[in-house]
């Protein structure tokens, strides 16, 4: 039987962030993405202006109806969580169909050290009752010094590292990689399994892009899915996003525009 995903993410029309790369990429990796929608925004939040529909009133609704449907499902993915009541609403969900489900925590809440202005201290603190439940955790270096509780330093060693990821692995044994941690002309990816420490480098491309980690975060799932290693599946999600950023400076795209998966989708297939 095809394997399934439901991936509880905002949706942004424009701006290839979010669940706009989580179908199209789970799609082309032969998994059936199904989105519960946090919020539906006209274009991300990164541009000057956006319009939003906050959709927790309606979230609800898809534990009810796809109860009645027997649905089932290989994989959980969180990733945009916009309050309290949304937190709550994973736990809902994961009781109603987390049972064998591959849990994965994409723990979005801000970079370069700060919360973005959607966060309060408070519900960004929130974000570590998911550590008991994730078997993957795939915070950028922001999110994990918020999840561990230290001080955001640009140049964490790897000793600290070690210590980030064993803090946050601790609580159910998952599977974590930091991402996006520069050093020097690279970027760096730690991962970290069953007390194995890895660090997986690519040679820093042009400047960040929005919906970077939403679509890293997207091939590590489906790449997990279909079987691969954890280490694997960061070496499979590191290469698709390389090309995608060079297609997207070869066709001079916009930063706030995303990556240009579209070029390179096939990669996955």
């Amino acid at each position: 039987m095809q394997k399934r995903a439901a991936v509880i993410n905002d949706f942004a029309s424009f701006g290839r962030c979010s669940l706009a790369v989580s179908i199209p990429i789970l799609s082309a990796m032969k998994v059936q993405c199904c989105p519960v929608p946090t919020a539906i925004f006209t274009n991300h939040t990164g541009f000057p202006s956006f319009q939003w529909t906050d959709y927790t009133a309606h979230m609800d609704g898809y534990i009810e109806e796809w109860r009645k449907l027997g649905l089932k499902f290989n994989a959980i993915q969180t990733g945009f969580l916009g309050s309290e009541a949304q937190i709550d609403y994973v736990f809902r969900f994961l009781d109603a169909f987390g049972q064998g489900a591959l849990v994965c925590i994409d723990p979005v809440m801000g970079d370069y050290g700060r919360l973005y202005s959607t966060y309060s201290r408070k519900l960004a603190e929130s974000m570590r009752r998911f550590l008991p439940v994730a078997d993957v955790l795939t915070p950028n270096l922001t999110e994990a010094c918020v999840l561990a509780d230290i001080p955001y330093d640009p140049q964490m060693p790897d000793s600290v590292l070690q210590t980030v990821a064993r803090h946050l692995s601790a609580p159910h044994n998952a599977k974590v990689v930091i991402t996006g941690i520069t050093r020097g002309t690279d970027l760096v990816n730690y991962v970290y399994e069953d007390g194995v420490s890895t660090l997986v480098s690519t040679p820093k491309l042009g400047e960040d892009r929005s919906g970077t980690g939403d679509v890293f975060s997207s091939v590590i799932l489906g790449a997990l899915m279909n079987g691969q290693s954890f280490l694997n599946a960061v070496d499979t999600a590191n290469l698709f996003v390389a090309h995608a950023v060079e297609a997207s400076i070869r066709l001079d795209t916009p930063l706030k525009d995303g990556l240009a998966i579209e070029e390179v989708l096939g990669d996955l297939v």
